[in-house]
């Protein structure tokens, strides 16, 4: 039997980026029982691409990536959920790795290994990504790396078990960014963190807009803000790039 497990994708004015996506959501095998976009106010066509791809549609009212996850997996069936940004493509089996990987009852939470691509591969940022997957939670949170913590991000397409997500209170509603890496401190109460080594390519529109040094710099301001209580509001200094 094919894996039960659903797809959300939070997304807001991702026109460009979508096309991409539904091919290779078309492509997977196995496929996902169920996918489910959810849209934070789009402007453009997003949401007009999605339902002619058959694409569940869910509107919360309001942007915010910590709501929309929420109101995403609240809307599936599926007992396993990938949340997977707009601007990521999967490996062809990766529901089956999502299978596999949860089929360990101690882990909770797993994610891939992005790779950011675009106007060219952006190695030295994807390793310092990769890197940071270990030393953020050794370095500002050892007790809970030798439970298991490891740091993913949105853009590794975490996936997790419902009930987990649920037993945990979801994501925080009012995150606009750093919400994935709360979620992983959230569930880490309930298993193990695990980064699969297999790759996913994420956009370097981020790095490509920015430059890599300052794209750098940003995502360090972000996290140490977070990591020293500043939960909201760091939309500020982390601009949409679209």
């Amino acid at each position: 039997m094919p894996p039960d497990i659903a797809i959300v994708i939070p997304m807001l004015d991702e026109e460009k980026a979508l096309p991409g996506v539904i091919a290779n959501i078309a492509a997977l095998s196995p496929a996902p029982v169920e996918v489910i976009a959810v849209d934070g106010g789009s402007a453009d066509r997003s949401v007009e691409l999605v339902r002619e791809a058959g694409w569940r549609v869910v509107q919360p009212g309001r942007r915010g990536r910590g709501l929309q996850i929420n109101a995403g997996v609240e809307a599936a069936t599926a007992p396993l959920i990938c949340v997977l940004h707009a601007d990521t493509e999967l490996p062809i089996d990766a529901l089956a790795v999502i299978e596999k990987t949860l089929a360990n009852p101690r882990r909770a939470l797993g994610g891939f290994t992005p790779l950011l691509t675009g106007e060219k591969t952006r190695w030295g940022t994807s390793l310092h990504n990769w890197a940071k997957t270990w030393y953020g939670p050794l370095l500002l949170r050892p007790h809970l790396f030798v439970r298991g913590l490891r740091l993913l991000f949105g853009d590794h397409a975490m996936f997790f078990r419902k009930v987990d997500f649920d037993a945990v209170g979801g994501c925080d509603p009012d995150m606009h960014i750093m919400e994935d890496v709360d979620l992983c401190l959230r569930l880490c109460r309930r298993g193990s963190v695990k980064m699969v080594p297999r790759i996913v390519h994420t956009s370097d529109r981020r790095v490509a807009e920015w430059g890599a040094l300052k794209a750098n710099w940003i995502y360090l301001k972000c996290g140490l803000s977070w990591n020293f209580g500043k939960k909201y509001g760091l939309e500020e200094i982390y601009p949409d790039v679209r």
